[in-house]
């Protein structure tokens, strides 16, 4: 795979975060609002993680 492609992929996957952002607005989310809280953590981790590994990267 090459780096325009995983670059074109993680800038799909950091699109998601605004969702899963809304949801925590939800208030019926109940014990849900945990997972959506670790999927948040762990997609700004993989997008920290990717920056760090190709600093020049702009998503």
């Amino acid at each position: 795979m090459d780096l325009q492609t995983i670059k074109e992929r993680i800038a799909v996957v950091q699109s998601k975060r605004d969702y899963l952002l809304s949801l925590l607005e939800q208030p019926n989310l109940g014990t849900l609002r945990i997972d959506v809280n670790q999927a948040l953590e762990e997609l700004d981790e993989l997008i920290d993680e990717f920056r760090r590994t190709v600093p020049e990267t702009e998503l």
